[in-house]
C-alpha cells in the first residue's frame, strides 16, 4: 500500500504525538509499504527524506504562541491535489487537526481517497489551562466537524472511544498504543547517573518525563514529592521535559533536578534510573510515557483513566486514584515511594503488563483499517 500521512509535528520534536506518528511511520514502512509524509518546515529538519520507501514534503508553517519550537502547516490543497493526482495513494492518516490537516481530509473527499484521523490531543480542555474556558464548547465543535468529515477516526482507549461517540463523533474506532520494550527496559538502569542526582542506592527516585506545560497538572507532582519528603527525607524529583513551564518550576524548586529533553539511549537510562513515576495530567488522550515508564521497570501513580486505566492493575503494577481526586493521588504517592518492598515487587508486575503490547500488530491493525479491511482482525 501507498499512504500519505499528515502531521504538524515530528521528530526530532519530543511530544507523545511527534513519537506515535514517527513510529508508525517507520513500522509501516518496515512491514514494506509506501509512505509520504506532509509536514510543517520545523526548525529542526527531522528524519533524512532518503529513507527507504519514505517521500516527504515540508510545508510552509507558523509558529504556534507559547510553543516557539512548533509549527502548524498553512493550508496545502493545490499541493495535495497535485500529488494525489501523479501518484494517488491508497489511504491518507492525518495526525492533527491544524490547516494542513482540514486542507487534507477536504482533497482526499474530493478525489474519492479514504481518511482516517488520529485523535491524539483533548484541545478542548486544553484552552481551560490557558485562560479560555469559554472556547471550550467551540473547540469541541470544531473538533468534532474535523473529525466527522474522515472516514474513521482513531482513539487509544476504549474510554475515549465511548466518549466521542456521546458527543457526536461517528465512526470512532479503537486503535491500541504500543511500546518499544528493546528501547524502554530495566536494563538500562545507569547507578552513574543516579551517582549524579545525589541518590543513594535505597533513595527513591521520583521521576516525570513529559512536556512541562500548564496543562499537564504539573503542580501535584510538586505537592507530592513535598509529601513523599516528609516520609523519605533523602527521595530525589527528576524531571526530563521542557516546555513553558519548565522556567517557573525551577525558580521554584530549586532543590529537584532537570534534566532537559532527553533522546535515544539517554532517554532509556533516565527512565531505567528511576523509582517511581508520577503521570498527574488530567487532560491527555493516552499518556505514551505511562507505558514507557512501565516497560523500564518503574510502577505509576495516575489518574484512573487513559493509558492507566488500559494497563495498570491499581496496587498490582501501579496506583491509580479517581480521576480528578488531588488527595488520593498525593497519598498514594507518598505511600509508594515509602515503601520500598512493594516497588520492588511492582517492577517486576509493570514491566510484565506491558511486555506483549508489540508495535508491528498495531501497525498492521492500522493498515487494516486504513485498507477498510478491519474484519480480519474482528475474526
Amino acid at each position: 500500500m501507498r499512504i500519505a500521512v499528515i502531521t504538524e509535528t515530528y521528530p526530532p520534536e519530543v511530544n507523545g504525538v511527534a513519537l506515535t506518528v514517527q513510529h508508525f511511520v517507520q513500522q509501516m514502512l518496515g512491514l514494506g509499504h509506501e509512505v509520504e509524509l506532509t509536514r510543517p518546515r520545523q526548525v529542526q529538519q527531522g528524519v533524512d527524506a532518503a529513507e527507504p520507501g519514505l517521500e516527504q514534503h515540508l510545508v510552509r508553517g507558523l509558529r504556534i504562541p507559547r510553543y516557539p519550537d512548533l509549527r502548524f502547516g498553512l493550508p496545502s490543497t493545490r499541493l495535495f491535489r497535485r500529488h494525489w493526482r501523479q501518484r494517488r495513494p491508497d489511504a491518507i492518516y492525518v495526525a492533527t487537526e491544524g490547516p494542513l490537516g482540514w486542507s487534507a481530509v477536504r482533497t482526499a473527499r474530493e478525489l474519492g481517497i479514504r481518511a482516517a484521523t488520529g485523535f491524539h490531543t483533548r484541545f478542548d480542555d486544553y484552552v481551560a489551562h490557558y485562560g479560555a474556558g469559554l472556547l471550550t464548547p467551540i473547540v469541541l465543535s470544531w473538533l468534532r466537524r474535523f473529525h466527522n468529515r474522515g472516514d474513521l477516526t482513531l482513539v487509544p482507549t476504549r474510554e475515549l472511544l465511548e466518549a466521542l461517540r456521546a458527543q457526536g463523533f461517528r465512526c470512532v474506532t479503537h486503535l491500541a498504543r504500543a511500546v518499544d520494550t528493546q528501547r524502554f527496559d530495566p536494563r538500562f538502569r545507569d547507578p552513574a547517573l543516579r551517582s549524579e542526582w545525589g541518590a543513594a542506592d535505597d533513595a527513591p527516585v521520583i521521576l516525570h518525563v513529559g512536556r512541562l506545560a500548564p496543562e499537564k497538572n504539573l503542580d501535584l507532582v510538586v505537592e507530592s514529592f513535598r509529601q513523599i519528603k516528609t516520609r523519605v527525607p533523602d527521595a530525589r524529583m527528576v524531571w526530563v521535559g521542557d516546555g513553558p513551564a519548565l522556567a517557573e518550576l525551577r525558580r521554584q524548586n530549586p532543590e529537584h533536578i532537570f534534566c532537559g529533553v532527553q533522546r535515544g539511549n539517554d532517554l532509556s537510562r533516565h527512565f531505567a534510573s528511576g523509582d517511581l513515576f508520577l503521570f498527574p495530567s488530567l487532560t491527555d488522550t493516552f499518556g505514551n510515557v505511562t507505558l514507557e515508564a512501565m516497560a523500564s521497570g518503574l510502577p505509576v501513580v495516575a489518574f484512573d483513566y487513559a493509558a492507566a486505566r488500559e494497563h495498570i492493575h491499581n496496587g498490582v503494577s501501579g496506583r491509580t486514584v479517581a480521576f480528578g481526586d488531588s488527595g488520593a493521588y498525593i497519598q498514594a504517592a507518598s505511600q509508594l515511594a515509602a515503601d520500598r518492598a512493594q516497588r520492588a515487587e511492582m517492577r517486576l508486575l509493570a514491566r510484565a503488563a506491558v511486555a506483549s503490547l508489540d508495535q508491528t500488530q498495531v501497525a498492521q491493525r492500522l493498515l487494516d483499517l486504513l485498507a477498510g479491511d478491519a474484519a480480519r482482525h474482528a475474526a
